[in-house]
């Protein structure tokens, strides 16, 4: 998931260097999302493993 977050951010990076201001609106929006889900999923993942202990 955090290798999907970085390629909509580089695709908004490359999309923003060539002027596609919508496009890379859409992708650092979809880039943003994906980085909090995979924080949570990453949180979750790490308070279940120290509650295993």
């Amino acid at each position: 998931m955090l290798y999907y977050a970085l390629v909509f951010f580089i695709i908004a990076i490359i999309a923003a260097v060539f002027g596609f201001g919508g496009i890379a609106a859409g992708a650092a929006s979809i880039a943003k999302i994906l980085f909090i889900v995979f924080l949570v999923i990453f949180l979750v993942t790490l308070v279940m493993g120290v509650m295993r202990r």
